[in-house]
């Protein structure tokens, strides 16, 4: 599927730019957070992770996490419009 296949408003999304060879990495620890987020990488360690609102706050606590051990940027905060 496509991410804008799956927009609705009651999920989050979030951007995490990482190193290209973290990308397993992050991807194996939000597969261990049973269904905490659906993970989508366009292109190398750019990616867009899509959450049920629910679960945002443990996301972000997550990505908030990652960002440090990995040095990784994160983007805006935003519900999908």
């Amino acid at each position: 599927m496509q991410l804008h296949e799956l927009l609705d408003p009651s999920f989050v999304t979030r951007q995490l730019m990482v190193r290209n060879e973290d990308v397993v990495f992050v991807k194996g620890i939000l597969e261990a957070s049973e269904g905490l987020c659906a993970l989508f990488a366009e292109r190398g360690g750019d990616l867009t992770l899509l959450a049920p609102s629910s679960r945002a706050a443990e996301l972000d606590a997550v990505l908030d996490d990652l960002r440090v051990e990995l040095d990784g940027v994160l983007g805006a905060r935003a519900p999908v419009p």
